[in-house]
């Protein structure tokens, strides 16, 4: 049995579930497809595995979809493919100084990014995803509250500009899309002036002003399906093209440039801690056990309540 096949059976046997995000290999993507699990952003992720019939969840992913996906899923086994991959975003913003950031500013609703630890998530009013931070910033806004916001300062300074809320920005970035650069990319839409160039948000501001549409990744993928173009430069992960080709086949997808002038690498988009996921992980992940997600009960009831804040504000 190819290791494919050895997977499956094991998913079978284990009573569990592959749930994969758009950055992971394609052929993980497509065996969470295949299996009845899901590809999809970190939050549809762990509302999937929620929602499953399924005793054990296996992440192909990064740990903060893991601790996620296990907040929502405390009864349940969460397996992350290698504990070591986590996201720079999550790195940048440890509790310890995150806790202090928040105490020196009582008169702020604390409002972070998913791509945060358990315990951050814990410490906040709101957990938001890149598709969902918009409205209900603009919300708080109406509501006339200053929120403190953590812990992407690109997708901050987006969601601030966008809806003028009065926020205070953690500093930390996405190593990926920090890379995008935009004096290349209008090189590239001189090359490409039919070109739609989408963005994702947690890009620079530079990067941001010359998008046609701004958007999380489903909405990038949604843009690229239902958008009449039929070319599409692309500054995100580039692990998305799989979905992309997928769901609008015979379009044309361009890399958005991440390095400048005499680079090894031109284009070079794509995590490399998403990169740590494999098959061959996987396996061996649903046969020893092994990298399963534990987190503290006290932490899991915290961070429960700013994520169905978001569940009950996105329903």
């Amino acid at each position: 049995m190819n290791i494919r096949g050895s997977i499956k059976q094991a998913l079978l046997e284990k009573n569990a579930t592959l749930v994969a995000h758009y950055y992971v290999s394609a052929d993980l993507q497509t065996l969470a497809e295949e299996t009845g699990g899901i590809v999809s952003d970190s939050l549809e992720m762990a509302r999937f595995g929620q929602n499953c019939d399924a005793e054990t969840i296996v992440v192909a992913g990064v740990k903060f979809m893991g601790e996620t996906a296990k907040i929502l899923s405390p009864e349940k086994r969460v397996l992350v493919l290698d504990d070591q991959a986590t996201c720079s975003l999550d790195l940048s913003c440890p509790i310890d100084d995150f806790s202090a950031f928040c105490d020196a500013n009582p008169d702020h609703v604390v409002v972070v990014y998913a791509n945060t630890s358990a315990e951050v998530k814990a410490r906040a009013d709101w957990v938001v995803t890149s598709g969902s931070a918009l409205k209900i910033v603009k919300k708080l806004h109406q509501e006339g509250k200053k929120i403190l916001w953590a812990p992407d300062k690109h997708l901050g300074h987006y969601v601030q500009t966008e809806t003028g809320a009065d926020m205070l920005l953690w500093d930390g970035a996405c190593v990926v899309h920090e890379a995008f650069k935009a004096e290349g990319l209008e090189r590239l839409m001189q090359h490409h002036p039919d070109a739609a160039v989408l963005v994702h948000p947690e890009s620079p501001k530079e990067v941001i002003a010359l998008a046609d549409f701004v958007g999380s990744t489903t909405q990038l993928i949604e843009a690229a399906a239902t958008r009449p173009e039929k070319t599409f430069i692309v500054a995100t992960d580039n692990g998305i093209f799989h979905k992309m080709h997928e769901v609008a086949p015979g379009k044309k997808f361009i890399e958005a440039p991440t390095m400048g002038v005499g680079a090894t690498c031109e284009s070079c988009a794509h995590c490399g801690w998403m990169a740590m996921n494999s098959l061959e992980k996987c396996l061996s992940t649903l046969t020893t056990g092994k990298n399963e997600i534990r987190i503290n009960d006290e932490v899991i009831e915290k961070a429960k309540h700013s994520i169905h804040r978001l569940l009950e504000f996105t329903q």
